[in-house]
């Protein structure tokens, strides 16, 4: 039997599954690969921009950090260099300098004016002060007694600084000294007589060493430079008389003639400096990359700042090394890749999630059910908290009408220690009173007798003597009103000279007995504070009646009032006193209700507790301490009376 034919279109299908299932995992594998690619392009895009934006924010801030560097140091070097250039301006005022280009062989004038120089050195603490004539001889210097540095006689008329002053101008310079080759910022003006010629030159040396020690400031490597972009000064010494342009064979034989820099041969600057602008900002600024500099590692970047002296002509120069800054860069960038990684990352999982997502459908029933359930949990809880709330309120009800209950007994407490106190003066003042009202008996007795025999001059005397009296006892009462009022605290601008004063008029007779000598330092409207005038009054009759009580016994009795302001913007009252102190246990307990150190039956120990409160009151606060010469301090800081507010409640009286 022959095999079946096979149809050949059916013999090929096999061959088709599998060139489709291998072209299938091709375009699997290539969307794979594709996947891959964009992310890593992804992640290193991210990673660049971190490192682009980190460099850009650091640069920012490093360069404002060097900009206030510069701002600092330019101020110092202006301030120790250039506080000096009006001094040869001042020389022609003296006399003798005058009398010296007159007569330049007169030995004694000579004598007379290096002793005028050297005292006028010495005071301002430059280098030296010359005199030249015309010709640009030292005819006088400070350091004239100085055979090593003297200037006298030198010979300086190719100096920069004289040719300026010769020609009528302040010259501004730096030079080498050609005596001792000491560098130095040279000021000169010229001399003038009384017809306004010039017939001599004066001239000042500042030394800059005092900038050597102000590099500290800075942390960084800097220079300074002159007018010929030489640099002068330096934190680094191989950078020294270095030129940061190049300097043409012309301009080296002028500093040769001027010998401006003496023997110095000048090298260029060893990095590649090229400034400029920075819009927005009075400096100029470079960045040099891969450049080697002293104590610094082959590659290093240098961010270069540089602001012009405009007084001076010169320029500072601050190199900031910017290492650390691209390191940051570099770690931010690598964070920002790794951040970018842990997105893509999540967005795996999140599209694995979402995958999942499709099998917990099959558990909706359950949820819904669990759902039902939990709504009728929190039904039942809310109606327990709805309960509790109720409760809470009731609670805070009663809590309310409790604070409002001790606030009126608090209230009826204070006007109770005010009576106290009024009690305890009621003696004193009864006795102040009668010598009136018996001087007024008197006279108005006399008066009468005065009326009947027609003396009416006589009898108006002594109805006039009658007001007098009257007024006095007006005045003895008048603190006892407004003390006894029972009225709310009303905090008000306050002057604490009179409060004192006020309570001083309840224990006038008191401290006359007692023989008390009193010191007020406080001066009618000099502190003013923020308080209720009447409250603080109880304040200080509380304090100024222990005070008393505790120099009873002890002399001398000295009782000190003082009102100043404070540092911080407060006011504060001082009563000292020179009783015997407070003991360390009566300290810790000085302030607790029904406390006191006074005789059974004497005081119930609420005026400091009271006091004190009265003075919370107001946002002040009431201490007591022992004083160091011995004695009790009680001293009470309130708030200062805010001008605006100060102003207001003059405004409204």
């Amino acid at each position: 039997m022959s095999p079946p034919d096979i149809p050949p279109d059916t013999a090929a299908v096999p061959f088709s599954i599998a060139s489709a299932t291998i072209g299938l995992r091709k375009a699997r594998a290539l969307k794979r690969l594709t996947g891959i690619a964009l992310a890593a392009a992804f992640v290193v895009a991210v990673g660049t921009l971190g490192f682009w934006l980190s460099e850009r924010q650091g640069m920012t801030a490093l360069r404002q950090d060097a900009n206030h560097r510069l701002d600092l140091f330019a101020s110092v070097v202006e301030g120790l260099v250039g506080q000096l250039n009006h001094v040869p301006a001042t020389i022609q005022l003296h006399a003798e300098v005058l009398q010296l280009l007159r007569t330049p062989l007169d030995a004694d004038r000579v004598r007379e004016t290096n002793d005028q120089l050297r005292r006028l050195n010495t005071y301002l603490g430059s280098v030296a002060i010359f005199v030249m004539d015309t010709r640009g001889h030292v005819l006088a210097a400070s350091n004239a007694d100085d055979p090593k540095s003297s200037f006298v006689g030198e010979d300086l008329a190719f100096r920069q600084y004289f040719l300026d002053a010769l020609s009528g101008r302040s010259g501004h310079h730096f030079a080498i000294g050609t005596t001792r080759g000491e560098p130095g910022y040279y000021v000169s003006s010229p001399i003038r007589d009384q017809r306004q010629r010039i017939v001599g030159v004066a001239a000042v040396k500042v030394s800059l060493a005092p900038l050597a020690e102000a590099w500290k400031q800075l942390a960084s490597p800097a220079l300074l430079t002159d007018e010929n972009e030489v640099v002068i000064l330096s934190s680094q010494p191989d950078w020294l008389y270095t030129s940061l342009v190049p300097v043409p064979m012309d301009r080296k034989v002028d500093w040769q003639i001027s010998r401006l820099y003496n023997s110095v041969d000048i090298r260029p600057f060893p990095l590649p400096v090229q400034l400029r602008d920075v819009p927005g900002l009075p400096v100029q600024e470079d960045v040099v990359d891969r450049a080697v500099a002293p104590g610094a590692r082959t590659g290093s970047s240098w961010l270069v700042q540089a602001r012009g002296l405009q007084a001076m002509n010169w320029r500072l120069l601050v190199f900031t090394d910017l290492r650390a800054l691209r390191n940051q860069a570099v770690v931010v960038g690598l964070l920002s890749a790794v951040a970018a990684g842990f997105v893509l990352v999540m967005g795996l999982y999140l599209q694995q999630r979402r995958r999942s997502l499709r099998e917990r459908l099959r558990a909706k029933d359950l949820l819904e059910k669990a759902n039902a359930e939990l709504e009728q949990k929190v039904a039942r809880r809310t109606r327990v908290l709805s309960d509790t709330n109720g409760r809470l309120r009731k609670e805070v009800a009663e809590r309310v009408q409790a604070e409002a209950t001790l606030r009126e007994a608090q209230e009826e407490l204070v006007q109770a220690a005010k009576l106290a106190v009024i009690g305890q003066l009621a003696t004193g003042i009864t006795h102040e009173l009668n010598q009136p009202l018996g001087a007024i008996r008197t006279l108005t007795g006399n008066a009468a007798e005065f009326l009947r025999r027609g003396n009416q001059a006589a009898a108006l005397g002594n109805l006039d003597i009658v007001a007098g009296l009257a007024d006095q006892m007006g005045r003895i009462i008048q603190p006892l009103k407004g003390f006894a009022r029972k009225a709310p605290a009303q905090p008000a601008a306050t002057d604490l000279a009179q409060s004192l004063a006020r309570a001083m008029v309840l224990f006038e007779s008191r401290v006359r007995q007692e023989g008390v000598q009193v010191e007020q330092v406080c001066g009618p409207g000099a502190v003013v504070g923020w308080c209720d005038p009447n409250r603080l009054a109880q304040v200080l009759v509380n304090l100024i009646g222990n005070a008393l009580d505790a120099m009873r016994d002890h002399a001398p009795r000295v009782l000190r009032l003082e009102a100043v302001v404070v540092d911080d913007g407060r006011v504060r009252i001082t009563v000292d006193d020179t009783g015997p102190g407070l003991p360390p246990a009566v300290l810790e307990q000085l302030f607790k209700p029904f406390f006191t150190t006074k005789p059974p039956g004497v005081g119930l120990g609420l005026g400091l507790s009271i006091s004190r409160d009265l003075v919370r009151e107001f946002q002040g606060e009431l201490t007591a301490q022992n004083r160091p010469g011995g004695g009790a301090r009680f001293v009470v800081h309130l708030p200062a009376a805010a001008p605006e507010r100060h102003g207001q409640q003059q405004h409204s009286q």
